[in-house]
């Protein structure tokens, strides 16, 4: 069973959300030809205090 995993920021929006799902089991579903109840997305939402980029926190980039 193929597991996707999408990282990054927050989506707010669960038809956005839904959308990312649909779109990426269906591309798995023709990789590995496999059906769609056989492939696993994950959404990890990373808030920007808990990401950091070129040594500084996206949180702190933002406010500067």
């Amino acid at each position: 069973m193929p597991i996707i995993t999408v990282e990054g920021p927050r989506i707010k929006d669960i038809e956005i959300k839904r959308i990312l799902v649909k779109e990426f089991t269906e591309s798995a579903t023709k990789a590995y030809g496999l059906p769609a109840e056989a492939i696993v997305v994950l959404i990890k939402d990373n808030l920007p205090d808990n990401v950091g980029v070129g040594g500084q926190l996206i949180s702190d980039k933002k406010k500067a």
